[in-house]
């Protein structure tokens, strides 16, 4: 049970700062205790924890801008980050993640704006039939944490420019593309500003928890700084190339999906899963399943079946049956 309700605002917009603090404060979260971290960044593409940056972002034209590719620990899509959007998380142990009542806080700030919401899909939050908000979530030794975004004022242009969603995920929606999907709240209130969210947040939050707020304390300056030095490196954003001979692809229910395989003597020696699924254990999963294993359909069928949900195991079967063993 929540009894003590604390509260962190970065006054940093380097995103490699920014998600090494989140990581120390999710660390350092008792069972006691929920922590709300608001925090924002510039010009920078945040990928999740199993994408593939190339194909989710123009990665050369976000750099020749001065942007900066960020890559985060829970899973889902990529997104936008300017300081139009203000990003939230809640940090607490995994037996009082209560994620209904963190959207419910995020929904009473927006009505503190004058803006009316509503939830949508896996993982979104929408205002006037647009999103605005999307969500993710990790869960590591205990420990828990839902995040997300909310554009207040953010450049569309950019957001536009930079974000290359598959095709099939866009169809999937009834869209064009993504810029015409989502809104800024500004557009619906627009004397709203991020600092202005800041406090309705803060206030839904105690409306919410019926709890006075303290401020969290600060992470090791010394950890912030290692840590955020690693999430900067080229190996961490891109991940180091993989050789392969066959890929699938495709739209699953858990989400868009790429597998890439690499057969030698009739072994699967290199496997990896690239997917937007909020999950973010299951493209780890997929591949400590088939690595090694014997390129045979059963024998893959079989491993899938064992190492994941029924649903999830059934349709990339299906995937790897119409793609690549047909």
């Amino acid at each position: 049970m929540i009894q003590k309700l604390q509260y962190y605002i970065s006054d940093i917009v380097d995103p490699y700062v920014n998600l090494a603090r989140e990581k120390l404060l999710f660390d350092g979260v008792d069972g006691e205790t929920l922590v709300l971290y608001l925090w924002q960044n510039r010009n920078t593409v945040v990928i999740g924890k199993n994408q593939n940056a190339f194909s989710e972002c123009r990665t050369e034209l976000l750099q020749k801008e001065g942007g900066l590719l960020a890559r985060r620990l829970s899973g889902g899509g990529a997104v936008f980050h300017d300081l139009g959007n203000l990003n939230f998380t809640f940090l607490c142990s995994t037996e009082n993640l209560d994620i209904a009542k963190h959207m419910e806080a995020i929904r009473e700030a927006c009505r503190l704006a004058g803006i009316e919401t509503e939830l949508s899909g896996r993982n979104d939050i929408l205002a006037g039939g647009r999103k605005f908000s999307g969500n993710a979530f990790y869960n590591s030794r205990g420990h828990s944490y839902h995040h997300g975004t909310l554009l207040i004022d953010a450049d569309m242009d950019k957001l536009g420019r930079y974000l290359t969603p598959p095709k099939a995920k866009l169809e999937a929606k009834g869209v064009k593309s993504v810029r015409s999907r989502v809104i800024n709240l500004a557009e619906l209130a627009p004397t709203l500003t991020c600092e202005k969210m800041k406090e309705h947040l803060l206030t839904a939050a105690k409306a919410v928890y019926a709890l006075p707020l303290t401020k969290a304390a600060e992470p090791d300056a010394q950890k912030i700084a290692e840590l955020a030095g690693a999430f900067g490196t080229w190996e961490y954003l891109y991940g180091s190339p993989i050789p392969f001979d066959l890929c699938c692809e495709g739209r699953l229910p858990f989400g868009n999906t790429e597998l890439r395989l690499r057969v030698e003597n009739g072994i699967l020696t290199f496997v990896k899963l690239y997917t937007d699924a909020l999950d973010s254990a299951i493209s780890d999963a997929v591949e400590r399943a088939l690595v090694s294993l014997p390129f045979d359909f059963p024998t893959i069928s079989d491993a899938l079946v064992r190492s994941l949900n029924e649903s999830d195991a059934l349709a990339l079967i299906a995937l790897l049956s119409e793609q690549i063993f047909s």
